[in-house]
């Protein structure tokens, strides 16, 4: 199938275009006209210039498509604070291009970030029927989209999932974007690691495979879909990194090493006929040691250059 993608370029979209090609699919970027495109040339077939706001490059993003990734956000607004213009650049042209590219299948990237205050019944086991509150903009912004595409699958029968995914790490393109960028840099000057907590981690490429996957599996219609891996605090991830690098500083070890509350993932592992890839949301604390070892590689030869 073709596949309209926005945010093509980034550490996602980049990923879930990689995923789609690998499986055969063609697919249709959107991205800025200042976004890098080389990591992905070979990838996207053809390249829409717009922003996810711009309609006037809708049109060419839905020439021929037969299902919509909307991966893409402005963080511009939402960095600056700017509500109306948050509003209007994603809650806005994202409702507008879920009418615009009726009745393709449509699956959403969301955040786990829906979700903040864990109600009581659920004793710690939040599963996709737990209600969404959310304690920032953003997160709200994700259930308000969220919201729509149940009203055009159950009104309208139309295939839509949303996914949920909860930190993702890997290897970004923009390298200092990658999780564990700071805290490798910190440990090469020789200074402590201090940052307390941490968090619920998925693996890039289990995003991407969850979110081709979304579009044609009968089972994901009408369903959200968390995707969580494991839970580390960040002096988990120092310990990991100072083993890799050889290198001794001190590390903050008083964040409780258990989360409060975990996102049950059973819906994530059934929907796709029961055959994910290897590893697909059991990397563990492997898969962040495995991402570290990547980075730190990256990191060296980028200080090499």
């Amino acid at each position: 199938m073709r596949i309209a993608l926005t945010g093509v370029s980034g550490f996602i979209g980049s990923a879930i275009a990689r995923r789609a090609h690998a499986q055969g699919h063609e697919v249709t970027g959107l991205v800025r006209e200042t976004s890098r495109r080389d990591h992905i040339e070979g990838v996207v077939d053809r390249f829409v210039v717009g922003d996810q706001s711009d309609r006037d490059a809708w049109d060419r993003l839905l020439d021929g498509a037969d299902a919509v990734i909307h991966n893409s956000v402005d963080w511009g607004p939402i960095r600056a604070a700017d509500f109306a213009a948050h509003l209007q650049a994603n809650l806005v042209s994202s409702l507008e291009l879920l009418r615009a590219s009726a009745a393709r299948p449509f699956v959403f990237i969301s955040t786990i970030a829906v979700h903040h205050d864990m109600r009581p019944r659920w004793h710690g086991e939040i599963d996709e029927d737990h209600p969404l509150r959310p304690n920032m903009d953003y997160g709200a912004y994700k259930a308000a989209v969220e919201a729509h595409l149940w009203v055009d699958h159950f009104r309208d029968g139309r295939h839509t999932c949303a996914i949920r995914p909860c930190g993702v790490y890997g290897v970004d393109p923009d390298l200092e974007r990658s999780h564990g960028y700071t805290l490798v840099e910190k440990l090469r000057r020789g200074e402590p690691i201090t940052k307390s907590g941490g968090g619920k981690f998925v693996h890039v490429d289990d995003v991407a495979w969850a979110a081709v996957a979304a579009l044609s599996a009968p089972s994901a219609s009408g369903r959200a879909i968390n995707l969580v891996d494991c839970y580390a605090r960040w002096s988990d991830w120092a310990h990991l990194a100072q083993e890799l690098m050889g290198t001794s500083c001190a590390v903050d070890d008083s964040s409780p090493a258990s989360p409060a509350n975990r996102f049950l993932k059973d819906a994530a592992m059934g929907l796709f006929g029961g055959s994910p890839p290897a590893g697909f949301l059991s990397r563990g604390t492997a898969g962040v040691r495995a991402h570290l070892e990547s980075l730190i590689h990256a990191m060296a030869e980028g200080a090499g250059r």
